[in-house]
């Protein structure tokens, strides 16, 4: 009888509360900043693509949804000849853009993806890519990477500085001689 009269009680207290409705297509609800929508892949602000096709999203992902290939272009650069996400198994965890070491692939707070057939949720890198840097302006990964590019050895390019010896890092007890 007690939770009979409290969920009456809950009924008749919201009955006569404002209502807060959203006209949607004019008016576009609140969403937070940090909100994960739409995949994306970004460019180096250079304008090349970002994506050096490491597979590290695609381990990352929990749902197996992104599938991608790597090659190479004539300088060694690495990007993926495709580049596939399926909207319609994604859960939009953002596991792929933590795990992304270039900042390639980012969440996006557009959420409007919705389709009537499946087989339209399944986005090609052409569909993903973007022409701009997204929300890493300045980043470039083959500037920091410590990479050979463009006719370059490491520690060369611009703003890059030499690579570090790995030896020199561990304790000095632990250092081998060869």
């Amino acid at each position: 009888m007690v939770g009979i009269l409290g969920s009456i009680w809950t009924v008749l207290r919201h009955t006569f509360r404002r209502r807060v409705t959203v006209q949607y297509p004019d008016e576009m609800p609140y969403l937070p900043p940090r909100r994960r929508g739409r995949i994306i892949l970004s460019r180096s602000p250079d304008g090349q693509e970002r994506c050096v096709a490491c597979y590290l999203c695609s381990v990352a992902c929990p749902v197996d949804c992104i599938a991608l290939q790597a090659t190479e272009d004539e300088s060694g650069r690495r990007y993926p000849a495709f580049f596939r996400i399926n909207f319609s198994r994604c859960i939009l965890c953002g596991f792929c853009e933590e795990a992304c070491p270039t900042y390639a692939i980012q969440l996006t707070p557009d959420f409007e993806m919705s389709e009537y057939e499946r087989h339209n949720l399944v986005y090609e890198k052409e569909d993903l890519l973007i022409s701009g840097p997204g929300k890493y302006h300045d980043y470039d990964f083959y500037q920091v990477a410590g990479l050979a590019i463009g006719g370059k050895d490491k520690g060369e390019a611009e703003h890059e500085d030499p690579p570090v010896d790995l030896h020199s890092l561990l304790p000095g007890s632990m250092i081998r001689h060869a």
